[in-house]
């Protein structure tokens, strides 16, 4: 699923609020458990955003591991 800013800022006005209940963009609508579980959710949707835009920008960062035998 795609998120978008204004996701992200309706998780952070209902965190700022103690509301656990957000109604997205897209018309969904989500209760939270408690204030923690929106808390993760807003680092979700931090992340995939971040990632959007890397993929945008044309930045691809890859990992290439490095094993040294130690002998």
């Amino acid at each position: 699923m795609a998120w978008s800013v204004t996701d992200l800022e309706k998780l952070q006005a209902a965190v700022s609020s103690g509301v656990r209940s957000v109604t997205f963009a897209d018309g969904r609508r989500t209760e939270y458990q408690s204030l923690d579980h929106v808390l993760a959710a807003i680092k979700v949707v931090d992340a995939e955003l971040r990632m959007q835009a890397q993929a945008t920008n044309g930045l691809v960062r890859r990992r290439v591991p490095y094993y040294r035998s130690g002998l």
